[in-house]
């Protein structure tokens, strides 16, 4: 393994890819660099003297602005690197993208629905409309774990603390949500469970759900019922006959829809993970299938990249929205826009919120802008789509799976056991987390820095995302965890 990385030829840092000693000489560019204090890994030290007030460079572009004077071989980091980000921005459209080819097609073993969608899970869910009935659906599912059989691959429950005491856009915010879970291909049956006062109540939910199956989708209102664990587990039964009917089927791969996500990042996330995940991304759309980016706060210091690459003006300009409306969310609460990144970020290596973008982005891969979501709303175009969604690891990948996602791919430095409402595959950043927390990650991309080319590791994960898509258990799955949590943004009365 190589002691440091000098991303891009313009950089006027290198990241150390394992821990370096204060003394250690490097030949870098026909000079020698010696260290002039100790490096923690997925750190960065100075190529070259800099001044205060003089740019920082990773990525190819500026992270930052030096605090004050940096030797050649120095530790760059918070103590003395700031973010040289404003607030709102007026931005230009200056198109650079080129889309990617196409390549041939894959098929997976799916589960095909009536109305078209395809599920990469064929699981029984419980939807509670509102908070208050949480217990209740959690205790329906333990007892419906008899159901599970044959083609009928889970029964879960998806508690939450919302659907009354909201008001406006936060309420409609939470129907929305959901109502596209409900709807979600990865469900082949549904029960709705309502309490029967609250705002969000079952007859609100429908006007938001379109077309369904009643086959797929039975409510229950417990206010109405005398006994609701009964009629609920009979709901249940019946639902489990109607799923076990779907089995699975090769369905072509442009049929996959995959969120792309990254939490808990380190110095080493830009580098290996996220490069890997946008690889895999192009891959993806080259066969016809779409991807979704999100979390908006962690693309400020690098939307121009995705702006620039926006297939036509009307989207550059929904992204420019996309960009600005969440910057105004921050302000409207009196909070710093650039307040980012977290603890753990810094401790990993990321200094400034420039440098966890330009990593973060990395997921995007290279293919075109070619769809801009509302938060809740669903894709409809195929290949990359930008969703409007919180950088919050829980919030960020439940509005992955509302917006049509089977599958998510989550890239941490850190680690974390978090699930989603769809498989989420955990894609390490380093060895050492991979090695560390075998019960976590599913998939380990520092091979990178290791020997492994970036496009075998891409293939390796695109396999990998083809046995999940065709049932594999991602350890999230296998430990039995299911998360879901809804982006409050209003009042609570």
């Amino acid at each position: 393994m190589q002691d440091y990385i000098i991303i891009n030829e313009n950089d006027n840092v290198a990241v150390a890819l394992k821990p370096l000693s204060a003394g250690t000489v490097f030949e870098i560019g026909g000079q020698q660099v010696t260290l002039a204090e100790d490096i923690p890994q997925g750190h960065k030290f100075a190529l070259l003297s800099l001044s205060e007030g003089d740019e920082v460079v990773k990525y190819g572009f500026r992270i930052g602005i030096a605090k004050e004077d940096i030797p050649q071989g120095g530790w760059i980091h918070v103590h003395n690197l700031k973010t040289a980000l404003g607030d709102l921005l007026t931005y230009s459209y200056h198109p650079t993208g080129v889309d990617v080819e196409k390549t041939a097609p894959v098929t997976f073993q799916g589960f095909k629905r009536p109305d078209g969608k395809v599920g990469v899970r064929n699981e029984l869910w419980i939807i509670p409309t509102v908070g208050c009935v949480n217990s209740i659906a959690q205790e329906m599912a333990k007892e419906a774990a008899s159901l599970v059989g044959g083609s009928v691959e889970e029964v879960v429950a998806f508690p939450h603390p919302y659907g009354c005491s909201q008001m406006g856009d936060d309420q409609e915010n939470t129907r929305e949500i959901l109502a596209d879970l409900i709807t979600h291909p990865n469900a082949g049956g549904v029960l709705v469970l309502g309490l029967g006062c609250e705002n969000s109540n079952i007859d609100e939910i429908k006007k938001h759900m379109g077309d369904y199956d009643p086959n797929r989708v039975r409510f229950l209102v417990c206010q109405e019922s005398d006994d609701e664990m009964r009629d609920g587990l009979a709901l249940l039964g019946e639902l489990a006959e109607y799923v076990s009917k779907f089995e699975r089927e090769p369905v072509d791969v442009s049929n996959l829809i995959v969120g792309m996500k990254c939490g808990g990042s380190d110095g080493l996330s830009g580098i290996t993970a996220n490069p890997t995940v946008g690889a895999f991304s192009d891959l993806l759309i080259s066969k016809g299938g779409t991807t979704i980016l999100t979390e908006v706060p962690e693309m400020f210091g690098a939307e121009t990249l995705l702006m620039d690459r926006c297939a036509d003006e009307k989207l550059f300009e929904k992204t420019v929205a996309l960009i600005n409306d969440f910057k105004n969310y921050f302000t409207s609460h009196n909070q710093t826009i650039y307040e980012n990144p977290s603890p753990g970020n810094k401790k990993g290596g990321i200094s400034t919120l420039e440098d966890k973008s330009l990593g973060c982005t990395q997921k995007s891969g290279s293919a075109l802008v070619r769809g801009v979501l509302a938060y809740g709303e669903q894709v409809q175009t195929k290949g990359l789509n930008l969703l409007s969604a919180p950088g919050n690891d829980l919030v960020a990948a439940t509005a992955l799976a509302a917006s049509g996602a089977q599958i998510v791919l989550f890239t941490t430095g850190r680690g974390t056991p978090f699930a989603s409402p769809v498989p989420t595959v955990k894609i390490s950043s380093n060895s050492v987390l991979y090695e560390k927390k075998t019960r976590w990650i599913d998939f380990n991309a520092g091979k990178l820095v290791e020997g492994t080319p970036k496009a075998e590791l891409a293939a390796e994960l695109f396999a990998y995302v083809i046995e999940v898509a065709s049932g594999r258990k991602v350890k999230a799955e296998e430990a039995g965890y299911h998360d879901m949590a809804i982006f409050k943004q209003g009042v609570t009365l």
